[in-house]
């Protein structure tokens, strides 16, 4: 079970533990961050979180597709996705870029 994920309580334990704070005040903190995000996508399209990354809402254009199914052509109307951009200074410390 090497590859099992942090679950959001060892995250709120682990940000308590770090920054000495009750759990209480670091759940509300992931909250309150969650909140904050998704609020200013809303608003303004992008979200930064400085040395990890930014939210970004993306306008996806109208496109033709296939029923995998039928094989049978379909429409796939245009829509708005949220992708998460990660830094490069995150990435590259963990997936170092390859020496050449």
């Amino acid at each position: 079970m090497a590859n099992q994920r942090m679950t959001q309580t060892q995250l709120v334990r682990s940000l308590a533990e770090s920054c000495e704070v009750p759990n209480k005040t670091a759940r509300q903190f992931l909250e309150c961050l969650s909140g904050m995000a998704i609020g200013e996508v809303k608003k303004s399209g992008v979200f930064v979180l400085p040395g990890l990354g930014r939210l970004v809402r993306v306008d996806r254009k109208a496109r033709m597709g296939r029923n995998p199914a039928t094989g049978e052509a379909i429409k796939i109307p245009a829509k708005k996705v949220v992708k998460f951009r990660v830094a490069k200074a995150a990435k590259d410390s963990i997936v170092p870029p390859k020496k050449k």
